[in-house]
């Protein structure tokens, strides 16, 4: 029997590392945890999510201001943003977070951490800067990285990614965001509310792609109307650099080209998966340009060798990287064959208003021909709503012809906070008519999700039928 130092060893440390590596260790495994960078924690805590989401709550309070008559305030003058202050601000709230993901908490549980390039020599063996070390098995969770298209003068304009543009020394006079997906909408947003004159190209037809366009469509005219530019449909030729500032070629929807000309060029055309330097080919993996292949229990080509979140190119998204660390704990440490399951998988474009979902869209059961009926409820019908003066939006509950939700859709004021009863409901298999009849707190925004329910049934119970059989039984004459 071979011996090797490790039950299990873990290569990268964002949100998959460190939950394999939490509860491997945990459970009583002797668990080895390895990170290029010199920081646990990962992409989402220094680079995406948490930067972000606080780049996007200084820029919503600061927008605020110009509502603020609105609220029968009196009126204030705006000083200019200083980015350095808000830079600290993000910097101050990731260091808070980090204390969760130190080396002294991970030690505590009993996990070995190293920080090095890491490098199979073989299915059992990575070299770490020199040291081999051996595990009994191997769980791959490098992420992904910024995609830089190949764009002709891109690389030599040094543009922004979401790995540099939360240390900006100075807020952009203008920003030219290429890519109209989450990262691109929710930065340009953020951008634009704090003063900068923002630009987006995006080459598919509409913002946010994966969305209904519909909802798309309503979130882009908002933006618009604070100002941001929009060119979709379009072609990205060039990129150059002069004393003007950067300048981005583009062939527009209609097939005529313009230059546009910015002082800054934020990338947010997708991810790229982190497999160079891994030598997987030595450990017999298989993978591609788009990800390590793995199966439902997350296995890849070398069944002890696991895969988790951004690395196999399925669902990059944060939580969905915590869900696949879960499956690999179950399968890799207690020896449960348990299957991933990404039919209720959420997510959330944290624009103002968000835009997220569950589920299938109304454009996905077209494409796959299912029968599917619709009801919505618009944000203007909430009491709650209005007090907080944020009526815009809606909520979409896409349903199949039994009346069992399919999907849902919500375009509104904390959208994601409002789906995460639907999450609960859906996981659940809670019936429909439970969320009607469930008593929620007055005024709420998630009365919402109740109505939405409700109306469902409204059509139903307040039928001619119904009438009839009711006139029938009581001799009702109305």
């Amino acid at each position: 029997m071979s011996t090797y130092d490790y039950d299990i060893g873990v290569i990268g440390a964002g949100a998959a590392g460190l939950t394999v590596a939490s509860g491997a260790a945990q459970l009583g495994a002797k668990t080895l945890l390895l990170e290029k960078e010199q920081l646990l924690g990962g992409d989402c805590l220094h680079y995406g999510c948490v930067p972000s989401k606080t780049l996007i709550k200084s820029a919503a309070v600061y927008h605020q201001l110009t509502r603020i008559e609105e609220f029968g305030l009196p009126g204030v003058t705006r000083q200019p943003v200083d980015f350095a202050q808000v830079r600290e601000r993000i910097a101050r709230t990731i260091a808070e977070i980090q204390h969760h993901d130190s080396v002294a908490r991970f030690s505590g549980m009993g996990v070995t951490v190293r920080f090095g390039d890491a490098a199979f020599i073989d299915d059992h063996k990575v070299d770490v800067d020199g040291v081999e070390l051996t595990a009994k098995k191997w769980v791959v969770c490098t992420g992904s990285a910024p995609f830089i298209p190949p764009v002709p003068g891109l690389h030599d304009i040094n543009p922004l990614t979401n790995r540099t543009v939360f240390s900006l020394d100075r807020l952009p006079d203008a920003l030219i965001v290429m890519g109209g997906g989450p990262i691109g909408i929710e930065m340009a947003q953020a951008f634009s509310r704090l003063g900068s004159r923002v630009t987006v190209v995006q080459r598919n037809k509409q913002i946010l792609s994966r969305e209904d366009a519909d909802l798309a469509d309503r979130l882009q005219h908002m933006l618009e109307q604070e100002g941001i530019g929009f060119f979709c449909g379009a072609e990205i030729l060039s990129a150059a650099e002069d004393q003007e500032g950067k300048t981005v070629v583009i062939r527009d929807a209609e097939g005529k080209e313009q230059a546009l000309t910015g002082s800054h060029v934020l990338v947010g055309t997708g991810r790229a998966v982190n497999v160079a330097g891994l030598h997987l080919d030595n450990a017999g993996v298989v993978y591609t340009g788009r990800g390590i292949e793995v199966d439902r229990r997350l296995r890849t080509s070398r069944p002890h060798i696991f895969a988790a979140g951004d690395i196999t190119g399925a669902y990059q998204y944060t939580h969905a990287a915590g869900y696949e660390g879960g499956i690999v704990v179950t399968n890799a440490v207690m020896g449960l064959p348990r299957k991933t399951n990404y039919r209720w998988m959420p997510h959330c474009t944290y624009s103002d208003p968000e835009l997220g979902g569950i589920g299938i869209t109304e454009k996905e059961a077209r494409e796959r021909g299912i029968a599917y009926d619709i009801v919505e409820e618009p944000f203007g019908d909430n009491d709650r709503a209005r007090a907080e003066s944020q009526t815009s939006g809606l909520i979409r509950l896409l349903l199949d012809r039994h009346g069992k939700p399919l999907g849902v859709r919500l375009l509104g004021f904390h959208a994601g906070d409002l789906l995460a009863e639907w999450v609960a409901v859906l996981n659940g298999g809670v019936k429909l008519s439970t969320v009607a009849g469930a008593v929620h707190p007055y005024p709420t925004m998630g009365e919402i999700n109740k109505r939405v329910a409700g109306a469902y049934f409204a059509d139903r119970i307040f039928s001619d039928r119904v009438r009839k059989i009711l006139r029938l039984v009581h001799r009702y004459r109305g």
